[in-house]
């Protein structure tokens, strides 16, 4: 059974308003769900927020549609970057379990493509591409493992939109040539907008893709950008740790009683 993503759902201060729309990706059967929150600098120079504890949202996480555990809840960062000083990796974005960016401008897009330490590049969505897609810089992104982002928010509310948003997925599609690294997330900040992962796979249909690419971008592409997070926040795979908890049976071994015992027989 395919596991289902969502990792664009809008941070929001109305605790309760994103509780609901996490509980409603959960009845959709959306297994892991990130809480995006998006930063863009030239605005009163932004900082960068501090993610939410997801444990501040829920006492006990919903249980996922047609499965038996709890969803699962990130923390993405996305930067709007109209100018190269805008992304600037620092420890405030260690705190965020994905990192993202959205590139105003062509020298940006390649730049992300080519360099920026990101898990995601976002294309637009509301508005005309301002800038043709170039097969260097697409290949050289998904040789790095960094997937495009397609959101189909403003496809579903407003016409205008609709048109830029097909006809942007469908230039980056022709450039990717078969190498579909798309996700397709939501980005709504209302539960009711949000809608079901096979709905979107048939949205993925009119973004030319077929039909088990369109169900990747909600599922298997997905779990690849959280193994691209997890291996940039981990000296790029190479090195992971984890502290293994002691089972009861292993700390009765090791009970001051037992180590007495294997002094006295040394």
């Amino acid at each position: 059974m395919s596991v289902f993503m969502d990792l664009n759902i809008i941070s929001s201060n109305d605790k309760n308003r994103l509780k609901s729309i996490i509980e409603t990706a959960a009845h959709l059967g959306y297994s892991t769900v990130a809480i995006n929150y998006v930063v863009e600098p030239q605005q009163k120079k932004q900082e960068i927020p501090k993610p939410q504890s997801v444990s501040d949202i829920f006492d006990k996480f919903p249980i996922v549609q047609g499965k038996s555990s709890p969803i699962k809840v990130l923390n993405r960062l996305t930067i709007i970057a109209s100018d190269a000083s805008h992304f600037r990796p620092t420890n405030e974005y260690k705190s965020f379990d994905l990192v993202a960016v959205y590139p105003k401008t062509e020298k940006l897009f390649h730049a992300a493509c080519m360099t920026f330490d990101v898990d995601i590049i976002c294309i637009a969505v509301a508005e005309k591409q301002p800038f043709h897609f170039k097969r260097a810089p697409v290949n050289g992104a998904i040789d790095r493992g960094v997937f495009f982002e397609t959101c189909y928010a403003a496809a579903i509310r407003d016409t205008t939109m609709r048109r830029y948003t097909i006809a942007n997925a469908i230039s980056l599609m022709e450039v990717c040539k078969g190498k579909y690294d798309i996700v397709v997330f939501c980005s709504f900040p209302y539960p009711l907008e949000l809608r079901g992962p096979y709905d979107i796979a048939n949205l993925g249909l009119v973004f030319s893709l077929s039909e088990g690419d369109a169900k990747a971008a909600v599922s298997t592409n997905c779990r690849a950008v959280l193994l691209h997070g997890e291996t940039r926040a981990t000296a790029s795979g190479v090195v992971y740790t984890m502290k293994k908890p002691k089972t009861p049976q292993k700390q009765e071994e090791e009970s001051p009683v037992s180590k007495k015992a294997k002094t006295e027989l040394s």
